[in-house]
């Protein structure tokens, strides 16, 4: 790009928000604020404030952020901060604002939850609007993408999904996040098309997925209804989650082991890489490559910006240069460059990069050879304009713009700004001033103390960092006192203890002080308890010691719950619980759990890996209805539903419904529920919509008594004791004899090459494989064990294998019953509260059952069954394989019978420019993954 012909800067920031996010003003609910208007413009051209538009020669056709539509030749205007480029044509109807500017659009700042750098394709950087070539940065709640460098200039607009003591608010507003649309996405306000691969262009309501041009989306009714998913979707407001001392990861229970990236605390130089990628060292000898510091705090850590400016330049040229670098749009006049020694850079003098002097006459510039490395400082000042924000006192006001001299304190500021909130007949006591630093990793909240020079502060920050300056507020705050309430879920304990042998336990491993630790819930069975801790540091350090601590050579694990609070809960709503085993499915589970985090709130998306089921039937015990979605394979689901079982007594709903995202092997439950025989990328908007339609069916569940009567071996005195019994759990099937060899030998294979189980297709290679090896081996399974049916003995078959089936399904889907007719016996059905009894003869017979051959040896169908072992004997239950002692095997009915989600046959609605948005942004297939 040749160099602009004329430039249009836009003035500071204005004083209103979008929903939680960065957008336009023109969406808040705050807008009508005392905040000073924008300077005029030096041209007749309208534009948004912040940016800083310069007419440039484009040798290469780039496409218009406003239109998408090419730019060629004289006819571009780019933005000097953040790249925005325009027609001059275009220029009018930009609404989106300067990312320097950014900051002060937020309406409550809430931070990012970033996951581990990856590859991105046809993703765009937020703050710096180019496309994310290398590796970058994605958030884990929200749509943001920003580049490694770009991380710190990313402000904290993510969703706010959870209250948390700061700000309340029963009103949700669209969440708007710009760009990284699909071509195809359309406007919901004039039909046509919004997105582009090309460029970073649209906008997307993170909550209801609503979809609007940048010119369009400032004329849609502000408050969020959360779309389609609304019913399925936990509202915010109904979450409460003290969260001061907890990272994002630790509050929405994302694993630790994925992070990767270096934490914004860290030494790691993302300011250089940035600017490496941003301006290639010059070859021009007429121009020099410089390095800008922005504080000390970046002197310290050497996270230094590159600038590319000509060797003879003006102060006030590089300086705005430096600041253009960090998005930083303030009057170049407030700002100077200083040396590492402090020497101050001469005002309205002339740089020459070649160390000689332009003119003989104007004398050296420098008292000293010129450095190739600069710090910004901002002028001392004796009185300035600072803005106050009091939206957490719910007034309807953006914020207070209040001038402060050299004598203002903090006690002075409230008192000069309670009169024009309207509170001016209350104590000044009653309120603090609070300094809020907006970071985009994390919100730190700092009081400040009434006899605080504010002028002495301000100066503080900007020495540290003018880029934190720009990203700090100041709230002014009702002193109340404060609630803290963090709840955190234990588990790993050794089970059916009391609550006080528990405390006890607690007390030696893990030292908790219980003048601020208590016990309020106690899971004997699993093992687990929840405290309630009423101090911050004390939950963090119980937290982050239960890591490394074990109990009977049993590791501990611990959770951050939420509290829900279901009274607020509107009537209509059945929140969806959706439980997600990344390890099902190849890589496809972390995708899932990446999508129904951004579809729904996080905090109803639980990582199975991470505690079980527990602490997510915990945080829905006290919700009146809800469903719940379980995504893995079948053993994932047994596991879900035996959890169930063991606390529904102490759920509100006792009785959820369960649908399931197969991602397993053989996903035989999934198949008969229509769910399908495996996860291969659908989409999960359309996934949520088939769940939300889905039909309530109920299931019989089965208990297996496994009584073993061979003594166990090495027992004290010589005298042998029997094994105790064990019972487990059934939904499928059960299996004694060549179906169990089969799944124990390839249970075996996993353990020892677990890495190489990531795809259905290998794993039903290696059962192929293992069943070739069983194929000559002869069984006379009908001698080696006896069967009883409702109390009645069945002779059995000469077979090899015996499997008892709950659901018309087995091996991958196969029907082992058959659909002939049989006068014996009554059609099955998952809900009749009987088992089908059928045998097999071998490897070959079940090798043509599965093929649809051939049907198995129907043998029996009853309620009630007793199985005699008279030898040591394979058994399988849903696929989890073990070799049984001799001894009784009894099966009965389990309880109640579970509420499952059947897949609707209707065929799905159509849900207009909605479906499209999730459609084409949601999708865990979607280019770059």
């Amino acid at each position: 790009m040749a160099d602009g012909a004329r430039s249009l800067r836009g003035g500071g920031g204005g004083g209103g928000s979008t929903g939680g996010g960065g957008g336009s003003p023109a969406s808040s609910p705050l807008l009508g604020g005392r905040g000073r208007a924008a300077p005029p413009l030096p041209v007749p051209l309208p534009v948004p404030p912040g940016h800083g538009f310069r007419r440039v020669t484009l040798t290469k056709p780039t496409f218009c952020h406003g239109c998408t539509d090419f730019i060629w030749g004289l006819a571009g205007y780019q933005c000097d901060v953040c790249n925005f480029m325009s027609h001059e044509k275009c220029l009018k109807n930009v609404k989106i604002p300067c990312s320097c500017i950014a900051p002060s659009l937020v309406r409550v700042p809430v931070a990012h939850c970033f996951g581990p750098p990856g590859h991105y394709k046809r993703k765009f950087c937020t703050v710096c609007r180019k496309s994310l070539d290398s590796p970058a940065f994605r958030c884990e709640v929200c749509e943001l993408h920003v580049h490694t460098d770009c991380i710190l200039f990313a402000c904290s607009d993510c969703r706010q999904c959870h209250q948390d003591g700061h700000q309340d608010h029963d009103t949700y507003h669209h969440h708007w996040r710009e760009g990284n649309l699909s071509s195809s996405a359309r406007c919901e306000v004039c039909k046509k098309t919004c997105g582009s691969s090309e460029v970073l262009s649209g906008m997307r309501c993170e909550w209801c997925g609503i979809l609007a041009h940048a010119a369009c989306y400032i004329i849609v009714t502000p408050e969020c209804t959360f779309g389609r998913l609304r019913n399925m979707i936990l509202p915010p407001s109904c979450v409460r989650l003290y969260s001061r001392n907890f990272s994002k990861l630790h509050c929405f229970r994302i694993s630790e082991n994925l992070q990767t990236e270096p934490d914004e605390d860290d030494d790691f130089d993302g300011s250089t890489q940035g600017s490496a990628k941003d301006v290639q060292i010059s070859t021009d000898s007429s121009k020099q490559t410089l390095k800008i510091f922005d504080g000390n705090d970046a002197v310290k850590r050497n996270q230094f910006r590159l600038i590319s400016v000509p060797r003879i330049a003006k102060n006030e040229e590089v300086v705005e240069a430096a600041l253009r670098a960090y998005y930083i749009n303030d009057d170049q006049q407030e700002y100077e460059l200083q040396t590492f020694t402090q020497q101050a850079l001469l005002s309205d003098d002339v740089i020459n990069r070649n160390d000689a002097l332009e003119d003989s006459n104007m004398g050296s510039v420098f008292r000293e050879s010129v450095p190739d490395a600069w710090i910004i400082r901002a002028k001392p000042k004796d009185e300035e304009v600072i803005r106050i924000y009091p939206a957490w006192l719910k007034v309807g006001m953006a914020y207070i713009s209040l001038r402060v001299n050299k004598d203002s304190t903090t006690q002075t500021v409230i008192k000069d700004v309670l009169p024009l909130l309207g509170r001016q007949t209350e104590s000044i006591q009653s309120f603090k001033l609070v300094e809020v630093l907006m970071g985009s990793k994390q919100v730190q909240r700092m009081v400040l103390d009434n006899q605080e020079l504010i002028l002495n502060r301000l100066k503080d920050i900007r020495k540290t960092s003018i880029r934190q300056m720009n990203q700090t507020r100041f709230y002014i705050v009702e002193n109340s006192k404060s609630i803290v309430r963090v709840n955190l879920f234990v588990g790993g304990l050794p089970p059916q203890l009391s609550a006080e042998e528990y405390t006890n336990i607690l007390k030696d491993e893990l030292a908790i002080k219980t003048n601020v630790v208590s016990l309020t819930h106690v899971y004997q069975a699993q093992g687990a308890v929840v405290l309630e801790i009423s101090c911050f540091s004390e939950a963090e350090r119980i937290y982050m010691l239960v890591k490394d601590t074990t109990v009977n050579d049993k590791p501990l694990n611990s959770v951050v719950i939420p509290e829900v609070m279901s009274s607020k809960i509107p009537q209509n709503c059945c929140p969806l619980l959706v439980f997600v085993n990344p390890k099902s499915g190849g890589l496809k589970g972390r995708d899932l759990l990446y999508s129904f985090r951004k579809l729904l709130n996080p905090h109803q998306v639980f990582e199975l890996t991470n505690g079980g089921p527990l602490p997510g039937f915990h945080t829905f015990s006290k919700i009146p209805s809800f469903r719940v979605l379980v995504c893995g394979g079948d053993g994932t689901v047994g596991w879900v539903l035996g959890a169930l079982e063991e606390i529904r007594h102490k759920l509100v709903c006792s009785e959820p419904s369960v649908a399931i995202l197969p991602l397993g092997t053989g996903n035989d439950l999934g198949r008969v529920l229509r769910w399908g025989a495996g996860y291969s990328g659908e989409d999960p908007y359309s996934i949520l919509i088939s769940v939300d339609e889905a039909d309530d069916v109920l299931m019989d569940r089965w208990t297996i008594l496994l009584d073993a009567e061979e003594p166990a071996e090495g027992a004290e005195n010589g005298v042998a004791e029997p094994e105790p019994p064990k019972i487990v759990q059934m939904n499928n099937y059960c299996g004694l004899g060549i179906d169990a060899e089969l799944s124990l030998d390839f249970h075996h294979a996993r353990e020892e090459e677990p890495g190489k189980f990531n795809s259905r297709f290998h794993n039903k290679g290696v059962y192929v494989k293992v069943g070739l090896q069983k194929i000559s081996h002869t069984r006379n399974l009908h001698k080696d064990i006896k069967l009883q049916v409702d109390q009645h003995e069945v002779e059995l078959p000469s077979i090899e294998g015996l499997i008892f089936i709950n659901i018309p399904s087995w091996g991958s889907g196969a029907d082992l019953w058959g659909s002939d007719s049989d006068n014996r016996f009554e059609k099955p059905r998952i809900d009749d509260g009987l088992l089908e009894v059928v045998g097999v003869t071998g490897v070959v017979h079940m090798g043509q059952v599965q093929g649809g051959l051939r049907s198995g040896i129907r043998i029996a169908q009853g309620s009630y069954f007793r199985v005699t072992l008279l030898k040591p004997i394979p058994v399988q239950v849903d696929g989890e394989p073990w070799i049984q002692a001799p001894g009784q095997i009894i099966i009965s009915a389990a309880g109640p019978k579970v509420h499952m989600l059947k897949k609707s046959k209707q065929k799905q609605k159509k849900t207009g420019s909605l479906r499209e948005v999730r459609t084409d942004s949601m999708s865990v297939t979607e280019g770059g993954r």
